[in-house]
């Protein structure tokens, strides 16, 4: 029965993205191919769907206990950015100084920036909503694929600020310091290498793919492949005169930053933070948003897909985890024969793609590294292979990060997701690998 269940393992994965791919939301695919799991296992059917502890509702909520706040407050914050028609004078500001001769420094400017708010240790989630309303008319104005913003996006906020750079508040580089005694700075050399690898990478292949769309001729809605029923519905028209000024719209993000970092002791500071923004930009775009009610309306609304659709992923997790035969996978990956080094950076990377960063993260710092430290293997270089490693497959069609980005842009996996898979899971791989031989010939 153990071969079964590692079966419906792997065909539940393969049913989670095939199912993604085919357009089915996450709510659903999620719960059906994690039936599967239930099925091949012998798993307690109803204890596994709705059990209090260990189960999919349990996951479920769980997740959204945690971030159903940041999910709302955020989308309720960039909805009023949007419609206030202040990401078009932010954005307006951006081209005045970056120019708009060249797309692709625009495009840096954008990485950039997403780098800035998630090193200031803002959650990539509250990124995507106020940078993604603040792109689109950029996007348009130089009439660049609209896909091509996963790029920017992905490489600025999602990778070495994530694990890499030294220093980051991130959660996944703060998950090891509490088991290994290490600091946010560990190895901190390895930390600036495996930055300048994947900036490197990331920068090129950016640039190559803007390079080729250009080529081709494409513009802003060639993302819609020749759908034109999507063109009026996203267009909000602001003229100069109807706009907040430059200064004006980009006060709520100025307190946002600073009150997370001022207040970054303080419990629940994101959600605080978020909550003096809003109040802020209902105060100062009041006169360009005659009817504020139905700005919340939308907000509220269009956070309740992304927040439920990751939500769900996680709550997949939760169920291939705590089967049975997931045990005898993670011990089979766990014990990879090679070098300790490369055993341990493929173990975190192969368990990245099942348990999302954190997950692989936390399992391997908890499971694996007293094995390793008894090696003689400095903790602070676990600390780093691990953390970059946990990048290394993190988005899939079942992330929920993933999911969020697409629910917000109105991308989805035909159009975006190839060029976030290559930017950010090739770049994580690129920048591991590095970072093992280097680790590997100066530190052991």
């Amino acid at each position: 029965m153990e071969v079964i269940g590692i079966i419906g393992l792997i065909v539940a994965i393969i049913s989670v993205i095939y199912l993604s791919f085919k357009g089915l939301s996450m709510v659903v695919a999620a719960p059906l191919s994690a039936l599967i799991i239930i099925l091949c296992n012998q798993m307690d059917i109803f204890g596994s769907l709705i059990g209090p502890e260990n189960s999919y509702m349990a996951g479920l909520a769980g997740f959204l206990i945690k971030n159903f706040g940041i999910f709302i407050l955020g989308a309720i914050l960039g909805q009023y950015m949007d419609k206030s028609g202040a990401t078009v004078s932010i954005a307006n500001f951006i081209l005045d100084k970056v120019g708009t001769e060249s797309a692709y420094k625009v495009l840096v400017a954008l990485t950039f920036i997403g780098a800035l708010l998630t090193f200031g240790g803002i959650s990539i989630f509250v990124v995507f909503f106020t940078l993604i309303p603040l792109a689109r008319p950029i996007f348009k104005k130089l009439d660049i694929n609209w896909k091509l913003l996963s790029i920017p996006l992905y490489l600025g906020a999602g990778t070495f600020t994530m694990s890499m750079i030294p220093g980051t508040p991130s959660v996944q580089n703060a998950i090891p310091t509490t088991t290994l005694g290490t600091s946010l700075t560990a190895a901190p050399v390895l930390g600036i290498i495996s930055t300048v690898v994947m900036l490197g990478f990331g920068l090129w292949y950016m640039k190559y793919e803007l390079d080729k769309s250009q080529a081709k001729g494409e513009g802003f809605y060639s993302y819609l492949e020749g759908d034109t029923s999507q063109i009026e519905e996203d267009v909000v028209e602001h003229s100069d005169n109807d706009l907040p000024s430059f200064v004006t719209s980009i006060i709520p993000l100025v307190i946002l930053i600073a009150t997370i970092m001022i207040f970054s002791n303080v419990d629940n500071i994101i959600l605080i933070a978020l909550t003096i923004s809003i109040v802020l930009s209902a105060f100062l775009f009041k006169s360009y948003l005659p009817k504020q009610t139905e700005v919340l309306n939308a907000g509220a609304t269009g956070s309740v897909g992304s927040s439920f659709g990751a939500a769900s992923a996680v709550a997949f997790g939760a169920v291939l985890t705590s089967a049975p035969t997931f045990d005898a996978i993670k011990q089979a990956i766990l014990n990879i024969p090679g070098p300790p080094l490369v055993s341990l950076a493929v173990a975190t990377a192969i368990l990245s793609g099942v348990m999302a960063a954190s997950g692989a993260i936390g399992t391997v710092i908890t499971q694996l590294a007293p094995t390793y430290l008894s090696m003689g293997i400095p903790a602070e270089i676990i600390h780093r292979i691990v953390v970059i490693g946990g990048g290394v497959i993190t988005v899939v069609p079942q992330s929920g990060v993933v999911l969020t980005f697409n629910n917000i842009s109105g991308l989805d996996f035909k159009h975006g997701f190839k060029e976030a898979f290559i930017v950010s899971n090739g770049g994580f791989l690129l920048s591991l690998i590095v970072t093992v031989i280097v680790a590997q010939i100066f530190y052991l």
